[in-house]
């Protein structure tokens, strides 16, 4: 559908009776896989995810899939920019809907700087935060933020109690949203409270994660969106990164088409003259209020005494006449250990095995469709396969989760990987695991070329070694290197053989030292002093590895004397 948006973008074609036959037509696509587990989702073009990591369900998508708005951007290519004189509303509609407020354009590209340097493979464009902004509370309505890039009112989505919407129920004791009895997505970029929780950012230095400030909001989004080792600059990726932040195939569509709109042309307008959207997912023909076009009013305290919609949203949804269907999350008693062992690598190693846990009843029934969300915590820079912390896995028929490959990073110590049921309040499990330094078992020299040198002088060659671990190349581990005074005893020699130290200095203990890429650890050079004989070199390993090495000095033969 965007692409066919772009091909009349490029053609102008804009007739009023094209544009009304591509609203009705995306709000028509109706995707297969909905079931009775996605009640909740968007009421039309609700898609399932597949089971496995991220796959976006309601309580575990940016949004909880929550509404957003539908409106589409003009069949008109935008158009230069308007002079800095112009108003918010200029009367041409193609700078009107391409005009985004200074801070929250700030917000989308200093996001997007951010990700370039420590996602630089996940190819963030900040016009696709820019779309997903538009998509979810147009553009933080309007650009209504304070210097800081923080919300004058709080931004909520409607009340995620299964009317019409996700079931989900409170997870953060209202302090986002205000709800104490279920959550509802907050601010610009419309997070909800569980995923705010473990996916929020610290956008503007200020050391405070709010999802209410468009900064913060928008690298979260931006983080949120390169889960998975993702690339965004394709298209498969991009669109699985969507429909995760909001699982709805009319959702896709609507982000694309403004994705594709402000890659074009876009603007910076003054904060708060922004053009808000009209139209919102899930509601009927003529039951949504003029659009206010003034600024708003202070919002009277809503559900729970926060700051509710303005009254430009869609009003809070009447409560149910009848329970909802119980989700398979809601019966879930407890997590089980799925035969998970000791966890311990070597750093710069794959663990050996996953961690698996199972969802049971009380009972003891395994429960299949369950999100777990596994987090790593602790001093640690290990990670799941991709680089994050945090991984989501859908429990299959057997009710087993099985996290993704766990991988050690530089540091070593003790650390934890806790699984928590997404969306529901149950205890946990917590798995302790150990990172140890890298070691080897076998130290070889590289060359069997003798190593002799005449007293005062310096060794030709350079006492080169190999470190294995298991056969396999055992790079980064650490070493030292001692001139020792005999085979039995390891203490540092005080004569023959030395190194020199930065100034020259005499010195028979080396430490510091890691073999290289290949395992290969090549010492400094050797000199000896007045003493002649047999020495010892020893280099030891982490892990326990040891080769020592045989050192000559000897006078200089003196030369033949001829023949009679």
């Amino acid at each position: 559908m965007a692409a066919h948006f772009g091909r009349r973008l490029r053609k102008g074609a804009a007739t009023t009776a094209v544009a009304a036959a591509a609203v009705a037509a995306l709000a028509a696509s109706q995707a297969p896989g909905v079931t009775t587990e996605d009640q909740g989702r968007q009421p039309t073009g609700a898609q399932a995810a597949p089971d496995g990591i991220d796959g976006g369900s309601a309580d575990d998508s940016a949004t909880g899939n929550g509404g957003y708005y539908t409106d589409l951007p003009p069949l008109n290519s935008p158009t230069t920019s308007p002079s800095p004189s112009a108003g918010t509303i200029t009367g041409i509609t193609g700078d009107s809907e391409a005009g985004i407020p200074a801070t929250v354009l700030d917000a989308y590209k200093k996001a997007a700087a951010e990700l370039r340097q420590s996602k630089p493979g996940c190819n963030l464009p900040w016009q696709l935060l820019a779309a997903i902004g538009k998509v979810e509370s147009g553009q933080a309505r309007g650009g209504r933020v304070d210097a800081e890039g923080t919300t004058y009112s709080k931004i909520l989505g409607p009340v995620l109690d299964g009317n019409g919407f996700a079931h989900i129920k409170d997870t953060d004791n209202g302090a986002y949203d205000g709800d104490g009895a279920y959550d509802r997505a907050v601010g610009p970029m419309q997070f909800i409270p569980s995923t705010w929780a473990w996916a929020g950012r610290d956008g503007n230095g200020d050391g405070v994660e709010d999802p209410n400030n468009v900064y913060d909001a928008a690298l979260a989004a931006g983080h949120y969106l390169c889960r998975a080792d993702r690339d965004l600059s394709v298209k498969s990726d991009r669109n699985a990164a969507i429909l995760g932040y909001n699982n709805s195939q009319d959702y896709l569509n609507t982000v694309l088409s403004w994705y594709e709109y402000y890659l074009k042309h876009t603007h910076s307008i003054p904060d708060g003259t922004g053009k808000l959207p009209t139209h919102r997912s899930g509601e009927k023909p003529g039951t949504r209020p003029k659009p206010r076009t003034s600024a708003p009013a202070t919002p009277k305290p809503g559900k729970g005494g926060s700051a509710g919609p303005s009254p430009s949203l869609p009003g809070t949804p009447k409560p149910p006449t009848t329970s909802p269907t119980p989700t398979p999350t809601d019966t879930v008693d407890h997590l089980a250990n799925g035969g998970t062992g000791t966890l311990s690598a070597m750093a710069g190693d794959t663990f050996g095995q996953r961690i698996v846990v199972k969802a049971l009843t009380k009972t003891g029934k395994a429960v299949a469709k369950v999100r777990v969300r596994f987090t790593i915590s602790g001093d640690t820079d290990a990670t799941f396969t991709g680089g994050e912390s945090v991984a989501t896995v859908v429990t299959d028929s057997a009710g087993n989760a099985t996290a993704p490959a766990l991988l050690a990073g530089e540091k070593t110590g003790d650390f934890q990987v806790r699984a928590l049921v997404v969306g529901r309040t149950v205890t946990g499990i917590a798995f302790p695991a150990t990172v140890a330094e890298r070691q080897a078992d076998t130290l070889v020299r590289t060359s069997d070329t003798a190593l002799t040198c005449t007293p005062g002088g310096e060794f030709t060659d350079q006492v080169e070694v190999k470190a294995t671990y298991k056969g396999a190349v055992a790079d980064g581990v650490a070493a030292t290197a001692t001139l020792v005074k005999s085979a039995d005893d390891p203490t540092e020699n005080d004569k023959g053989p030395y190194f020199k130290d930065a100034d020259g200095k005499t010195v028979r203990t080396l430490t510091g030292l890691k073999t290289d890429a290949d395992g290969l650890l090549k010492l400094p050079k050797l000199y000896a002093d007045d003493t002649t004989g047999p020495f010892l070199l020893r280099i030891t390993a982490a892990g326990g590895a040891t080769v020592t090495v045989e050192l000559n000095v000897a006078a200089a033969m003196p030369p033949a004397e001829p023949s009679a």
